[in-house]
Order: C-alpha cells, then sequence, then structure tokens
C-alpha cells in the first residue's frame, strides 16, 4: 500500500529523473547532433576536453566569478540580515524591499543590469562620474565583465539574507547576555556567539552558492546577446553554463555537450565534498561541532 501511494512520485523521478540522467551518460559517450543516430565513440568525448581551449576557458571564467562572488555575495547577506535583525520601527517594510529583487525573473533582472552598467549612460558610471571616479565599460572589457556580474548578483541576495536572518532570529538571547556579563564587546559576541550559532545556515548558504555559481547561465546569456557581445569581448563571459548551451543547442554537439555536464557535475561533487569535509572544523550544531 505503501508503494502504491507513493508511485507517482517513483514514475515521476525514474520518467524525469533517473531516465534522462542516465541517458545523457550514455549520450556522453557518443558521437549524436539530433539529426541522426548517436555512433558511440566510448570516451573520447572526455578525452577531448583536455585539448579544448574554450574548455579551460569557461572554467576559469566559472572558478573565477566563484571565487568572487560567494564569499562576497555571503558577507553582503550577512551584513543586510545583521541590520535587518534590530528592533526599530518600519522593519517589516525594510524586509520586504531587500526581498523583492529575489522574486524578480532572471530574465528580467538581465534587462535591467544592462541598462544600469550600460558604460555611455547607465546609472551606476553617471554616479561614479558625479563623484570623480572612473566609469569602467563592464561587459564590454574583459577586464570587467565578470565583476560586473558579480556586482549584479548582490542586488538579488534576498533569499540568503532571509535564511541569514531565520538563522539570526534562533540564537538564544541568554548567550548574549552572558556575554555581556563576560565584557564581551560587539566584535567578541559576533565571532564568539552569533557566528558559531549560524554556522549551519552559513554552511547551507555556502553549498548552494557555489552549486549556484556554477550553474551560472541566464543572465550570462541574456546580457552576452543584449549587449550584442555573445559570450563577452575575447569570451571573457563564457561561463561553463553557457559554453555547454552553445555546444549542445548552437552546434548541435549533444554528445560532447553531454559530456561537459557529467564534468560540471564531478566538479560541483568535488567541491561540494571538500566543503563537507571541511565542516567539522567550524560548522556547530547545538554548541558541538558537526
Amino acid at each position: 500500500m505503501g508503494y502504491l501511494f507513493i508511485s507517482p512520485w517513483i514514475i515521476g523521478f525514474i520518467v524525469f529523473v533517473a531516465g534522462p540522467l542516465i541517458a545523457s551518460l550514455i549520450i556522453s559517450m557518443t558521437n549524436y547532433n539530433l539529426l541522426s543516430s548517436p555512433q558511440f565513440i566510448g570516451l573520447q568525448n572526455y578525452a577531448h576536453m583536455f585539448g579544448d581551449s574554450n574548455f579551460w576557458l569557461s572554467l576559469q571564467v566559472t572558478f573565477y566569478y566563484a571565487l568572487l562572488a560567494v564569499p562576497i555575495d555571503l558577507i553582503v547577506a550577512l551584513v543586510l540580515a545583521i541590520m535587518l535583525n534590530q528592533n526599530v520601527r518600519f522593519m517589516p517594510l525594510f524586509r520586504t524591499i531587500f526581498y523583492l529583487p529575489a522574486l524578480l525573473p532572471p530574465v528580467a533582472i538581465s534587462m535591467l543590469w544592462i541598462w544600469i552598467l550600460n558604460p555611455a549612460y547607465g546609472i551606476l558610471n553617471t554616479f561614479l562620474k558625479t563623484i570623480g571616479l572612473p566609469q569602467p565599460q563592464w561587459f564590454l572589457t574583459p577586464q570587467t565583465t565578470v565583476p560586473g556580474y558579480v556586482i549584479m548578483s548582490i542586488w538579488g541576495l534576498g533569499t540568503w539574507m532571509v535564511i541569514f536572518l531565520a538563522g539570526l532570529q534562533n540564537v538564544p538571547a541568554e548567550l548574549y547576555e552572558a556575554a555581556v556579563l563576560d565584557g564581551s564587546g560587539v566584535w567578541a559576541k559576533f565571532w564568539h556567539v552569533t557566528l558559531p550559532m549560524i554556522s549551519p545556515v552559513l554552511f547551507f548558504n555556502l553549498v548552494m552558492g557555489i552549486v549556484g555559481a556554477f550553474s551560472f547561465f541566464t543572465q550570462a546569456f541574456v546580457i552576452g546577446q543584449g549587449t550584442g557581445t555573445g559570450a563577452g569581448v575575447s569570451n571573457s563571459g563564457l561561463f561553463y553554463s553557457l559554453y555547454l548551451y552553445q555546444k549542445a543547442f548552437s552546434e548541435l554537439q549533444m554528445g560532447y555537450a553531454s559530456a561537459l555536464g557529467w564534468a560540471l557535475f564531478l566538479i560541483v561533487m568535488l567541491l561540494s565534498l571538500l566543503v563537507f569535509r571541511s565542516s567539522a572544523l567550524w560548522v556547530y550544531y547545538g554548541g558541538e561541532s558537526s
């Protein structure tokens, strides 16, 4: 009877998850262009990656973005959560305002930031010009393409902020009172009370941030098309997922694209395992390390 009740989920999992997953692994070992029958070629697609310069370039761009965006986004989201955890008037309104950008569709956000970061008439460069600072070309120069995406990512941190806020509100007030009695200042309370108590939340956001950074696609695709640079000037915006999309749907190299997908899965899995292994050193549950 139990299997009967969960059969819709089992069928859905087999048809929409497990089936395509196994199929993609098989296709990754073939030469397949959607127009003719797949030809089995073994591990040639995987071997081809090592000599593919764009494969290494897309990995470089994605790692660069992840190294910048993940820590910056975590810090900004935590700072916003601490600010929005104060007991002041109109706090629900402030929380709503800061969370709203997370509800917008990625395509709409991308179009908005094409305008904000426009080097000629964008609002950000206009502000920088007003205060006498240099005005970068953002998505039109290789040096500032990825930093432009990082700035854009900060604007949509509402989800991370809310998760941090939930963690902050679960920190027992008695711990802060005890820290004050011990003579702890603001920084000492944050370092020895707040940070350890919200470390499980920080751990969750870190893992999700890594996964999100390596699957970054929609904004890069829309902005590349909107600015007429494709994958950025000199492929400076060639993120891994964007390169995978190009191989699959622009060049119809479905076998190679499937191999790229499995390589991405292995990379993200290894990074996630490293974070999980390190969690024993800095993640605490109920006052005890994991």
